[in-house]
């Protein structure tokens, strides 16, 4: 019998933990937390009271993804089928609960489990070395669990990260120009580079933020076509600093954008920015950043750039430069799906219900 897993499952879940793992096993206190975690799938298979095995799904929050974290059957109890119908199970109900993509990682010298996982329909994507407690490799898998084909062109986007708290908006620009001139070079030099052109000194904490006239400059300045979308006048991100000095500053920063972008003809649209257009710019083979804010993803209020990488009828799908090594891997950052309805409410920040959007393409 497939059911929910319950606190009293707890010591065969240890049990089953220390029979199918020699590293990297789930700790007691893990396993209590996901027991009464609400953004989860945490089947078990029991027989009587003894339990065959358990699948543990991670559902990422603010998106449609979901991540098998783990998996176990007894040894007396494999070859039975007990793992496809535990992997099977989970994916409909991390499909009940809007998620459409299952991802997992491997032990590349984990045949059987691998061979199971591509009959299932799961397809390599990337690699981890040195992934495990042991050092040995990961293949990255993934399914859509949800059958859908994206919007647009099948450009290859690439994923970078940010290699600073400050620089989501530099990381996303030059995932955006280098799918657009693969002859241009990022670097940890140019993120920097570009969050100096870009910044607006002060944020309600910490370094500086990126300004999206600020982005669409530093792109001008490399030879591509940038336009801006705002849905409001004057200068951005003040509303939450208290200072009134960083006040003044960031306005002044912004003046500065502004006459600049008039010098350069750098188009800058007031209007409300609508996803369909969003849609329609990266249909017509533009790359386009998106300012959300990061509260559903991670419960920070903080401005944050993302790039969107494709769109069906239901979501949107974004690169998002920020890794968070304690909490996501890069598997979980690529191609985030996003439901529109929850996009629509994730790309408004502030009290003033900010919407941005910087559309690059290609300067030929």
């Amino acid at each position: 019998m497939i059911r929910q897993a319950k606190p009293s499952d707890l010591p065969e879940l240890l049990r089953l933990e220390t029979l199918s793992f020699k590293n990297d096993r789930i700790s007691r206190r893990s396993f209590s937390r996901w027991l009464s975690h609400g953004r989860c799938v945490f089947l078990v298979c029991a027989e009587g009271e003894a339990l065959c095995g358990y699948i543990l799904v991670i559902l990422r929050r603010g998106t449609r993804l979901a991540r098998m974290y783990s998996l176990a059957v007894d040894p007396d109890y494999q070859g039975r089928g007990l793992a496809k119908l535990l992997i099977e199970q989970a994916e409909s109900e991390a499909r009940e609960t809007g998620s459409l993509y299952m991802r997992l990682e491997v032990e590349m010298n984990n045949s059987k489990a691998i061979s199971l996982y591509r009959k299932l329909g799961y397809r390599q994507f990337g690699l981890y070395q040195d992934y495990y407690e042991d050092h040995s490799d990961a293949l990255r898998m993934e399914k859509c669990i949800h059958p859908f084909r994206p919007g647009g062109d099948n450009r290859r986007i690439p994923w970078i990260s940010q290699t600073t708290a400050f620089t989501c908006g530099p990381a996303s620009l030059m995932m955006a120009m280098t799918a657009l001139e693969p002859r241009y070079r990022p670097s940890e030099l140019e993120e920097i580079q570009i969050w100096r052109e870009a910044t607006t000194i002060f944020m309600t904490s910490g370094h500086g933020g990126c300004h999206p006239v600020g982005l669409a400059l530093a792109a001008h300045h490399r030879g591509f076509k940038a336009e801006v979308q705002v849905n409001q006048r004057g200068a951005l991100f003040v509303e939450g600093v208290r200072d009134s000095n960083k006040k003044r500053v960031i306005s002044l920063v912004h003046k500065a954008f502004m006459a600049e972008a008039r010098e350069k003809q750098v188009p800058v649209h007031y209007a409300e920015v609508e996803q369909s257009t969003l849609c329609e710019r990266f249909a017509a083979g533009a790359n386009v950043l998106i300012l959300i804010s990061s509260y559903r993803m991670d419960r920070r209020k903080a401005p944050h750039w993302v790039l969107l990488s494709g769109y069906d009828e239901d979501c949107l799908f974004v690169h998002d430069p920020d890794l968070e090594v304690k909490k996501h891997t890069a598997m979980d950052c690529q191609h985030i799906p996003i439901s529109k309805d929850e996009f629509a409410a994730m790309s408004r920040f502030g009290g003033s219900r900010l919407r941005a959007a910087v559309i690059v393409e290609s300067g030929n």
